[in-house]
Protein backbone atom coordinates (compact mmCIF):
# COMPACT_ATOMS: atom_id res chain seq x y z
CA UNK A 1 0.00 0.00 0.00
CA UNK A 2 1.84 3.13 -1.19
CA UNK A 3 2.75 5.65 1.52
CA UNK A 4 1.24 3.67 4.37
CA UNK A 5 4.51 4.15 6.20
CA UNK A 6 4.10 7.90 6.48
CA UNK A 7 3.21 7.36 10.15
CA UNK A 8 6.29 5.31 10.93
CA UNK A 9 8.39 6.38 13.88
CA UNK A 10 11.73 7.97 13.02
CA UNK A 11 12.98 9.04 16.44
CA UNK A 12 16.04 6.79 16.38
CA UNK A 13 17.02 8.01 12.94
CA UNK A 14 16.62 11.65 13.91
CA UNK A 15 18.79 11.18 16.98
CA UNK A 16 21.79 10.57 14.74
CA UNK A 17 21.29 13.65 12.59
CA UNK A 18 23.53 16.06 14.48
CA UNK A 19 24.31 18.02 11.33
CA UNK A 20 20.78 19.44 11.28
CA UNK A 21 22.15 22.39 13.25
CA UNK A 22 23.96 23.77 10.18
CA UNK A 23 20.83 23.87 8.02
CA UNK A 24 18.81 27.06 7.78
CA UNK A 25 15.97 27.51 7.35
CA UNK A 26 14.58 24.17 8.52
CA UNK A 27 11.18 24.60 6.86
CA UNK A 28 8.94 27.11 5.14
CA UNK A 29 9.90 30.36 3.51
CA UNK A 30 11.78 30.65 0.24
CA UNK A 31 12.34 27.29 -1.41
CA UNK A 32 15.67 28.51 -2.81
CA UNK A 33 16.82 29.44 0.70
CA UNK A 34 15.60 26.05 1.91
CA UNK A 35 17.70 24.31 -0.75
CA UNK A 36 20.73 26.36 0.30
CA UNK A 37 20.24 24.92 3.79
CA UNK A 38 19.94 21.41 2.38
CA UNK A 39 23.17 21.85 0.43
CA UNK A 40 24.97 23.15 3.53
CA UNK A 41 23.75 20.22 5.60
CA UNK A 42 24.72 17.68 2.96
CA UNK A 43 28.18 19.25 2.75
CA UNK A 44 28.55 19.07 6.52
CA UNK A 45 27.63 15.38 6.32
CA UNK A 46 30.56 14.86 3.94
CA UNK A 47 28.54 14.32 0.78
CA UNK A 48 30.40 15.28 -2.39
CA UNK A 49 29.50 18.37 -4.41
CA UNK A 50 28.66 16.47 -7.62
CA UNK A 51 26.12 14.33 -5.75
CA UNK A 52 24.65 17.38 -4.01
CA UNK A 53 24.34 19.26 -7.30
CA UNK A 54 22.79 16.29 -9.11
CA UNK A 55 20.25 15.62 -6.37
CA UNK A 56 19.23 19.19 -5.57
CA UNK A 57 18.80 19.98 -9.26
CA UNK A 58 15.88 17.52 -9.24
CA UNK A 59 14.18 19.06 -6.18
CA UNK A 60 11.08 21.21 -6.47
CA UNK A 61 7.80 21.66 -4.64
CA UNK A 62 5.12 19.15 -5.57
CA UNK A 63 1.58 20.20 -4.66
CA UNK A 64 0.29 16.68 -5.35
CA UNK A 65 2.43 15.45 -2.45
CA UNK A 66 0.93 18.01 -0.09
CA UNK A 67 -2.58 17.06 -1.22
CA UNK A 68 -1.89 13.40 -0.44
CA UNK A 69 -0.39 14.30 2.91
CA UNK A 70 -3.53 16.20 3.92
CA UNK A 71 -5.97 13.57 2.72
CA UNK A 72 -5.17 10.15 4.19
CA UNK A 73 -8.81 9.11 4.28
CA UNK A 74 -8.06 5.39 3.93
CA UNK A 75 -7.61 5.07 7.69
CA UNK A 76 -11.17 6.25 8.35
CA UNK A 77 -12.33 2.80 7.23
CA UNK A 78 -13.12 0.17 9.85
CA UNK A 79 -10.69 -2.68 10.26
CA UNK A 80 -13.21 -5.05 8.71
CA UNK A 81 -13.58 -2.88 5.60
CA UNK A 82 -9.87 -2.26 5.20
CA UNK A 83 -8.70 -5.83 5.82
CA UNK A 84 -11.32 -7.32 3.50
CA UNK A 85 -10.21 -5.01 0.71
CA UNK A 86 -6.49 -5.53 1.27
CA UNK A 87 -6.41 -9.30 1.89
CA UNK A 88 -8.13 -10.77 -1.14
CA UNK A 89 -8.02 -14.45 -2.03
CA UNK A 90 -5.85 -13.56 -5.01
CA UNK A 91 -3.34 -11.71 -2.81
CA UNK A 92 -3.27 -14.60 -0.37
CA UNK A 93 -2.57 -17.06 -3.19
CA UNK A 94 0.20 -14.91 -4.62
CA UNK A 95 1.69 -14.42 -1.18
CA UNK A 96 1.80 -18.16 -0.60
CA UNK A 97 3.30 -18.67 -4.05
CA UNK A 98 6.04 -16.15 -3.27
CA UNK A 99 6.77 -17.86 0.04
CA UNK A 100 7.40 -21.05 -1.93
CA UNK A 101 9.35 -19.32 -4.70
CA UNK A 102 11.76 -17.69 -2.25
CA UNK A 103 11.66 -20.43 0.40
CA UNK A 104 15.43 -20.82 0.53
CA UNK A 105 15.97 -17.07 0.82
CA UNK A 106 13.35 -16.77 3.56
CA UNK A 107 15.05 -19.56 5.53
CA UNK A 108 18.30 -17.60 5.30
CA UNK A 109 16.62 -14.38 6.33
CA UNK A 110 14.95 -15.99 9.33
CA UNK A 111 18.20 -17.65 10.38
CA UNK A 112 19.99 -14.28 10.27
CA UNK A 113 17.27 -11.99 11.62
CA UNK A 114 14.65 -14.13 13.34
CA UNK A 115 11.90 -12.63 11.16
CA UNK A 116 9.59 -15.22 9.52
CA UNK A 117 8.99 -15.12 5.79
CA UNK A 118 5.24 -14.71 6.30
CA UNK A 119 5.78 -11.44 8.16
CA UNK A 120 7.96 -9.98 5.41
CA UNK A 121 5.70 -11.27 2.66
CA UNK A 122 2.63 -9.66 4.21
CA UNK A 123 4.31 -6.25 4.19
CA UNK A 124 5.54 -6.91 0.64
CA UNK A 125 2.00 -7.65 -0.52
CA UNK A 126 0.31 -4.74 1.23
CA UNK A 127 2.92 -2.12 0.37
CA UNK A 128 3.43 -2.80 -3.36
CA UNK A 129 1.43 -5.89 -4.31
CA UNK A 130 4.68 -7.93 -4.34
CA UNK A 131 6.61 -5.35 -6.31
CA UNK A 132 3.97 -4.67 -8.95
CA UNK A 133 2.99 -1.16 -7.78
CA UNK A 134 6.12 0.71 -6.71
CA UNK A 135 4.73 4.25 -6.96
CA UNK A 136 5.43 6.90 -9.56
CA UNK A 137 6.21 9.93 -7.42
CA UNK A 138 9.69 11.37 -7.88
CA UNK A 139 11.33 10.77 -4.51
CA UNK A 140 13.60 13.80 -4.28
CA UNK A 141 10.85 16.37 -4.98
CA UNK A 142 8.49 14.49 -2.64
CA UNK A 143 10.95 14.53 0.25
CA UNK A 144 11.99 18.12 -0.45
CA UNK A 145 8.32 19.17 -0.42
CA UNK A 146 7.61 17.42 2.89
CA UNK A 147 10.84 18.65 4.49
CA UNK A 148 10.07 22.23 3.38
CA UNK A 149 6.50 21.96 4.66
CA UNK A 150 6.35 22.74 8.38
CA UNK A 151 4.06 19.89 9.46
CA UNK A 152 6.81 17.29 10.07
CA UNK A 153 10.14 18.62 8.76
CA UNK A 154 12.05 16.81 11.51
CA UNK A 155 10.85 13.51 10.06
CA UNK A 156 11.51 14.14 6.39
CA UNK A 157 14.67 16.22 6.34
CA UNK A 158 16.98 13.36 7.46
CA UNK A 159 15.49 11.18 4.72
CA UNK A 160 16.06 13.95 2.18
CA UNK A 161 19.76 14.05 3.09
CA UNK A 162 19.88 10.25 2.99
CA UNK A 163 18.34 10.32 -0.50
CA UNK A 164 21.22 12.54 -1.65
CA UNK A 165 23.61 9.97 -0.23
CA UNK A 166 21.82 7.24 -2.22
CA UNK A 167 22.65 9.24 -5.34
CA UNK A 168 26.28 9.60 -4.20
CA UNK A 169 26.53 5.85 -3.56
CA UNK A 170 25.31 5.12 -7.08
CA UNK A 171 22.32 3.09 -5.90
CA UNK A 172 20.04 5.13 -8.15
CA UNK A 173 19.92 8.29 -10.23
CA UNK A 174 17.47 11.09 -9.42
CA UNK A 175 15.40 10.34 -12.52
CA UNK A 176 15.11 6.68 -11.47
CA UNK A 177 14.34 7.36 -7.80
CA UNK A 178 10.58 6.92 -7.72
CA UNK A 179 8.19 5.56 -5.14
CA UNK A 180 5.33 6.58 -2.87
CA UNK A 181 4.30 10.18 -2.27
CA UNK A 182 5.93 10.24 1.17
CA UNK A 183 9.39 9.26 -0.05
CA UNK A 184 9.29 5.49 0.45
CA UNK A 185 11.25 3.47 -2.07
CA UNK A 186 11.28 -0.13 -3.24
CA UNK A 187 9.21 -3.27 -3.00
CA UNK A 188 8.48 -2.89 0.72
CA UNK A 189 8.50 0.92 0.72
CA UNK A 190 11.47 1.70 2.94
CA UNK A 191 12.57 5.27 3.57
CA UNK A 192 16.02 6.43 2.42
CA UNK A 193 17.75 6.21 5.83
CA UNK A 194 16.49 2.64 6.18
CA UNK A 195 17.69 1.89 2.64
CA UNK A 196 21.16 3.15 3.57
CA UNK A 197 21.38 1.47 6.95
CA UNK A 198 19.99 -1.97 6.13
CA UNK A 199 20.35 -2.26 2.35
CA UNK A 200 21.79 -5.66 1.36
CA UNK A 201 22.89 -7.12 -1.96
CA UNK A 202 21.11 -10.45 -1.50
CA UNK A 203 21.18 -11.49 -5.15
CA UNK A 204 24.95 -10.96 -5.44
CA UNK A 205 24.88 -8.70 -8.50
CA UNK A 206 27.13 -6.11 -6.90
CA UNK A 207 24.52 -3.46 -6.13
CA UNK A 208 21.67 -2.84 -3.71
CA UNK A 209 18.47 -2.35 -5.67
CA UNK A 210 15.29 -2.32 -3.61
CA UNK A 211 13.09 -1.49 -6.61
CA UNK A 212 14.07 -4.18 -9.09
CA UNK A 213 15.57 -6.97 -6.96
CA UNK A 214 13.13 -8.92 -4.79
CA UNK A 215 15.96 -10.73 -2.93
CA UNK A 216 17.60 -7.40 -2.05
CA UNK A 217 14.28 -5.95 -0.90
CA UNK A 218 13.31 -8.99 1.19
CA UNK A 219 16.65 -9.37 2.97
CA UNK A 220 16.83 -5.63 3.64
CA UNK A 221 13.30 -5.68 5.04
CA UNK A 222 14.10 -8.60 7.33
CA UNK A 223 17.09 -6.71 8.74
CA UNK A 224 15.01 -3.57 9.21
CA UNK A 225 12.22 -5.42 11.03
CA UNK A 226 14.78 -7.14 13.25
CA UNK A 227 16.24 -3.75 14.16
CA UNK A 228 12.84 -2.70 15.49
CA UNK A 229 13.05 -5.35 18.20
CA UNK A 230 11.57 -8.51 16.65
CA UNK A 231 11.70 -11.41 19.12
CA UNK A 232 12.73 -14.60 17.34
CA UNK A 233 10.41 -17.58 17.67
CA UNK A 234 7.60 -15.63 19.35
CA UNK A 235 4.09 -15.00 18.01
CA UNK A 236 2.83 -11.60 16.91
CA UNK A 237 -0.95 -11.99 16.74
CA UNK A 238 -3.54 -14.67 17.50
CA UNK A 239 -7.30 -14.69 17.05
CA UNK A 240 -9.17 -15.50 20.27
CA UNK A 241 -12.70 -15.92 21.59
CA UNK A 242 -13.84 -13.61 24.40
CA UNK A 243 -16.72 -14.40 26.83
CA UNK A 244 -19.63 -11.98 27.10
CA UNK A 245 -18.84 -11.26 30.76
CA UNK A 246 -15.24 -10.21 30.09
CA UNK A 247 -14.20 -6.94 31.82
CA UNK A 248 -13.82 -5.00 28.58
CA UNK A 249 -11.95 -2.10 30.17
CA UNK A 250 -8.97 -4.48 30.14
CA UNK A 251 -9.14 -4.79 26.35
CA UNK A 252 -6.64 -2.13 25.34
CA UNK A 253 -3.56 -2.21 23.16
CA UNK A 254 -1.64 -0.14 25.70
CA UNK A 255 -2.46 -2.61 28.50
CA UNK A 256 -0.28 -5.74 28.58
CA UNK A 257 -1.02 -8.65 30.90
CA UNK A 258 0.31 -12.22 31.18
CA UNK A 259 -1.47 -14.58 28.83
CA UNK A 260 -2.47 -16.59 31.91
CA UNK A 261 -4.63 -13.65 33.06
CA UNK A 262 -6.67 -13.75 29.88
CA UNK A 263 -6.98 -17.52 30.22
CA UNK A 264 -8.30 -17.10 33.77
CA UNK A 265 -10.93 -14.63 32.51
CA UNK A 266 -12.30 -17.16 30.03
CA UNK A 267 -10.51 -16.07 26.86
CA UNK A 268 -9.80 -19.07 24.62
CA UNK A 269 -8.25 -19.76 21.26
CA UNK A 270 -10.51 -19.12 18.29
CA UNK A 271 -11.39 -22.83 18.06
CA UNK A 272 -12.35 -22.96 21.75
CA UNK A 273 -9.15 -24.64 22.93
CA UNK A 274 -7.61 -23.22 26.12
CA UNK A 275 -4.97 -20.53 25.92
CA UNK A 276 -1.46 -21.27 27.12
CA UNK A 277 -1.38 -20.33 30.81
CA UNK A 278 2.00 -18.62 30.84
CA UNK A 279 3.59 -15.26 31.53
CA UNK A 280 3.93 -14.17 27.89
CA UNK A 281 2.71 -10.54 27.83
CA UNK A 282 -0.26 -9.80 25.60
CA UNK A 283 -2.91 -7.20 24.89
CA UNK A 284 -6.50 -7.94 23.95
CA UNK A 285 -7.40 -6.03 20.79
CA UNK A 286 -11.03 -5.53 19.74
CA UNK A 287 -10.74 -3.47 16.53
CA UNK A 288 -14.53 -3.27 16.08
CA UNK A 289 -15.73 -3.61 19.65
CA UNK A 290 -16.91 -6.56 21.70
CA UNK A 291 -19.20 -7.85 18.94
CA UNK A 292 -16.43 -8.08 16.34
CA UNK A 293 -13.21 -10.05 15.95
CA UNK A 294 -10.79 -10.38 18.86
CA UNK A 295 -7.03 -10.83 18.93
CA UNK A 296 -4.23 -11.21 21.41
CA UNK A 297 -1.33 -8.99 20.36
CA UNK A 298 2.11 -10.02 21.64
CA UNK A 299 5.36 -8.00 22.02
CA UNK A 300 6.23 -8.57 18.35
CA UNK A 301 3.09 -6.62 17.44
CA UNK A 302 4.85 -3.54 18.81
CA UNK A 303 7.19 -3.84 15.82
CA UNK A 304 4.20 -3.39 13.52
CA UNK A 305 3.26 -0.22 15.40
CA UNK A 306 6.76 1.13 14.82
CA UNK A 307 6.40 0.41 11.09
CA UNK A 308 3.07 2.27 11.07
CA UNK A 309 1.04 3.88 13.86
CA UNK A 310 -2.37 3.09 12.37
CA UNK A 311 -4.08 0.16 14.10
CA UNK A 312 -6.20 -0.44 10.99
CA UNK A 313 -3.08 -0.93 8.86
CA UNK A 314 -0.89 -2.74 11.40
CA UNK A 315 -3.58 -5.19 12.45
CA UNK A 316 -4.24 -5.93 8.78
CA UNK A 317 -0.53 -6.56 8.13
CA UNK A 318 -0.20 -8.79 11.18
CA UNK A 319 -3.39 -10.71 10.39
CA UNK A 320 -2.29 -11.15 6.77
CA UNK A 321 0.97 -12.64 8.07
CA UNK A 322 -0.93 -15.12 10.27
CA UNK A 323 -3.00 -16.19 7.25
CA UNK A 324 0.17 -16.72 5.19
CA UNK A 325 1.52 -18.68 8.14
CA UNK A 326 -1.47 -21.05 8.03
CA UNK A 327 -4.13 -19.48 10.28
CA UNK A 328 -7.78 -19.77 9.15
CA UNK A 329 -9.93 -16.74 8.27
CA UNK A 330 -10.97 -14.63 11.23
CA UNK A 331 -14.53 -14.72 12.56
CA UNK A 332 -15.80 -11.17 11.94
CA UNK A 333 -18.65 -11.67 14.43
CA UNK A 334 -21.54 -9.20 14.51
CA UNK A 335 -20.08 -5.83 15.44
CA UNK A 336 -22.33 -2.89 16.21
CA UNK A 337 -22.06 -0.32 13.38
CA UNK A 338 -19.33 2.21 13.99
CA UNK A 339 -19.12 5.88 13.10
CA UNK A 340 -18.41 7.35 9.68
CA UNK A 341 -15.75 9.99 9.15
CA UNK A 342 -17.95 13.05 9.85
CA UNK A 343 -19.53 11.47 12.93
CA UNK A 344 -16.09 10.40 14.13
CA UNK A 345 -14.93 14.00 13.87
CA UNK A 346 -17.98 15.13 15.87
CA UNK A 347 -17.15 12.53 18.50
CA UNK A 348 -13.54 13.71 18.65
CA UNK A 349 -14.69 17.32 19.00
CA UNK A 350 -16.97 16.36 21.89
CA UNK A 351 -14.22 14.37 23.59
CA UNK A 352 -11.73 17.21 23.12
CA UNK A 353 -14.25 19.64 24.63
CA UNK A 354 -14.36 17.37 27.69
CA UNK A 355 -10.59 17.69 28.04
CA UNK A 356 -9.43 14.49 26.37
CA UNK A 357 -6.33 14.49 24.19
CA UNK A 358 -7.53 12.84 20.99
CA UNK A 359 -4.87 14.43 18.79
CA UNK A 360 -5.92 15.92 15.46
CA UNK A 361 -9.65 16.05 14.74
CA UNK A 362 -9.30 13.88 11.64
CA UNK A 363 -12.08 11.29 11.76
CA UNK A 364 -9.54 8.50 12.37
CA UNK A 365 -10.05 6.15 15.32
CA UNK A 366 -6.60 6.25 16.90
CA UNK A 367 -5.50 5.08 20.33
CA UNK A 368 -6.10 8.52 21.86
CA UNK A 369 -9.72 8.47 20.73
CA UNK A 370 -10.18 4.83 21.76
CA UNK A 371 -8.83 5.58 25.23
CA UNK A 372 -11.16 8.55 25.65
CA UNK A 373 -14.10 6.45 24.44
CA UNK A 374 -13.33 3.80 27.08
CA UNK A 375 -13.34 6.37 29.85
CA UNK A 376 -16.65 7.79 28.69
CA UNK A 377 -18.13 4.31 28.34
CA UNK A 378 -17.14 3.58 31.94
CA UNK A 379 -18.65 6.89 33.10
CA UNK A 380 -21.88 6.12 31.25
CA UNK A 381 -22.09 2.51 32.48
CA UNK A 382 -21.48 1.04 29.00
CA UNK A 383 -19.16 -1.89 28.17
CA UNK A 384 -15.75 -0.22 27.87
CA UNK A 385 -14.58 -1.82 24.64
CA UNK A 386 -13.30 1.41 23.05
CA UNK A 387 -15.64 1.11 20.06
CA UNK A 388 -17.52 4.37 19.34
CA UNK A 389 -21.13 3.99 18.21
CA UNK A 390 -24.11 6.23 17.51
CA UNK A 391 -25.40 5.38 20.99
CA UNK A 392 -22.26 6.75 22.57
CA UNK A 393 -22.23 9.80 20.30
CA UNK A 394 -25.81 10.58 21.32
CA UNK A 395 -25.06 10.06 25.00
CA UNK A 396 -22.33 12.72 24.85
CA UNK A 397 -24.78 15.47 23.77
Amino acid sequence: MPAARILAATVALLAGSASLAVAAPQCGGSFDAFLDGVRAEARADGITEPAIDEATAAMHLDQKVLSRDRGQGVFTQTWGEFSKRMISNNRLERGQANLKKYASLFRTIEAQTGVPGAVITAFWGLETDFGAVLGDFDTLPALATLAHDCRRPEMFRPHLIAAIRLVEAGYTRPSEMKGAWAGEIGQTQLLPEEYLQFGTDADGDGKIDLRNSSPDALMTTGKYIASLGWRKGEPWLEEVRVPANFPFDRAALVSKEPRSEFASLGVTKANGAPLESDAVPASLVLPMGRGGPAFLAFPNFDVYLTWNKSLVYTLTAAYFATRLDGAPPVDMGSPEPGLGGDDMKRLQQKLAAKGYDVGEIDGILGEGTRGAVRKEQIRLGLPADGWPTQKLLGALD
